[in-house]
């Protein structure tokens, strides 16, 4: 019982939120796709990364295909690639923009999506083209639901 307190508390500073059936994490100030990606605004920028559900479900990635810095990334569109020991999947942007940063240390260190997917494991960042799109993804409130659902129907 004091460790789910803990557990609790811990969450809750940390501003995430755990499933209490035990699904994966979710960051609360993050918006979602229904394909596994989030992003993080900061004004005209946005952090993209790949959810702690997607990444749990890849298993252990070994490699990270990143775009070029000044790439166009369109919204549900494929900007790259996450390989795993079990699959290789493609990584859609959740918005639409230009790319301004790439996470360099995913290069020499992938596994840091499994380990910090939403820290140190984050892909690219954007600039945004157009924030009204962000009205087409989901809270994570919703998107804790939709993976409850979609891990229901497996």
């Amino acid at each position: 019982m004091a460790m789910r307190l803990w557990a609790s508390t811990a969450a809750s500073y940390l501003r995430i939120s755990v499933s209490p059936r035990g699904f994966a994490t979710v960051v609360k100030d993050l918006k979602y796709a229904d394909t596994h990606e989030w992003v993080k605004v900061d004004g005209n920028s946005g952090t993209i990364g790949i959810t702690d559900h997607a990444q749990d479900h890849l298993g252990d990635v070994v490699y990270v295909e990143l775009p070029e810095v000044g790439t166009g990334v369109k919204q549900g569109e494929s900007f790259g690639a996450v390989e795993s020991v079990k699959a290789t999947s493609d990584i859609n942007s959740p918005v639409s923009g230009k790319v301004i940063e790439v996470n360099e240390k995913l290069s020499d260190s992938p596994g840091l999506v499994n380990g910090s997917p939403y820290e140190d494991g984050w892909i690219i960042k954007v600039e945004i083209d157009d924030p009204k799109e962000m009205s087409c993804l989901m809270d994570p409130d919703q998107y804790s639901k939709f993976c409850e659902e979609e891990d229901g129907n497996h």
